[in-house]
């Protein structure tokens, strides 16, 4: 048995740095003292979602791998001895930018990095203009807290991306996400979108039987207006917590990575994969 108390910030962008950075570590501050094992983020927290819009000024948000920023939030996971998810906006080298996350061991030590894989470009989230597809691959990270699955986003809706962690040992998956309405979309499909958002994460879990977080903003950005409903769900798809569409503040389950053994003992799904069938997965759509 190994449980793992878990804790996810869901907030909205302040309208400025200092402000928005302040909140942000003044919630995981306010966790010194829970014991806790791990800490996710949404994705891009420190900046606003600036992919609403094509503007080359947003390329000044990125920061590289040594700044300031890291280097508090590497002291935070030490203070709260907790392994962090942090996600950013990754300067790599002049004219080249990624959409990562560190992971941060209870000492402050970097454990991993991963870098989003799935890049969209869709009305409101023009990624591809500031993103470069990451490198990593699906790579596991090993922590004091398990091994983690990071992965970011539109990464969400491809299983490949979860089955490949999941295979390679991750004990859970974890996904810092920005995602919301679009104003200009008719409201009568918002609660679908929504469900499909959250059906396609829990469908991971379920295929995989591995638990699966998704952290995510909320509040309203440009045109955009962030669902928020950041969860947990168990190896079964089980939702064991879950945020309102406007809540701010720390959400907290508790998990017991054990169930990912039982669950796979009940359901073997890995022991009846057949890979030898699958090798049409590889061709690009529409090659015969």
């Amino acid at each position: 048995m190994k449980k793992i108390s878990i804790a996810t910030i869901q907030g909205k962008w302040s309208g400025d740095f200092e402000s928005n950075a302040t909140w942000y570590r003044e919630q995981a501050l306010s966790l010194k003292g829970k014991n806790l094992d791990l800490l996710i983020l949404p994705e891009l927290f420190h900046t606003p979602y600036f992919p609403f819009e094509e503007n080359a000024d947003f390329f000044n948000l990125a920061i590289e791998k040594d700044d300031p920023l890291v280097k508090e939030w590497q002291d935070i996971a030490k203070a709260l001895n907790t392994v962090i998810v942090f996600p950013f906006f990754e300067k790599r080298a002049n004219g080249i930018y990624h959409n990562s996350a560190f992971v941060f061991e209870r000492d402050g030590s970097i454990a991993g990095l991963y870098r989003k894989s799935h890049i969209p470009d869709d009305p409101a989230f023009y990624e591809k203009y500031y993103f470069i597809p990451g490198d990593t691959g699906f790579e596991p990270i090993k922590t004091s807290a398990g091994t983690l699955g990071v992965l970011i986003c539109w990464d969400q809706w491809f299983p490949e991306a979860a089955r490949i962690m999941s295979l390679k040992g991750a004990d859970l998956l974890i996904y810092p996400t920005a995602i919301g309405w679009m104003q200009s979309e008719p409201e009568t499909i918002y609660p679908r979108q929504q469900d499909s958002w959250m059906t396609i994460m829990r469908g991971h879990a379920i295929a995989n039987r591995t638990f699966v977080i998704a952290a995510n903003r909320t509040g309203t950005e440009g045109e955009l207006d962030f669902w928020g409903t950041s969860f947990t769900a168990a190896p079964d798809g089980y939702l064991i917590q879950k945020a309102d569409t406007n809540f701010s503040g720390v959400l907290f389950s508790e998990i017991d990575l054990s169930e990912t053994e039982e669950n796979r003992r009940w359901w073997p799904h890995f022991r009846d994969r057949r890979p030898e069938l699958y090798k049409d997965i590889l061709k690009i759509w529409g090659t015969p």
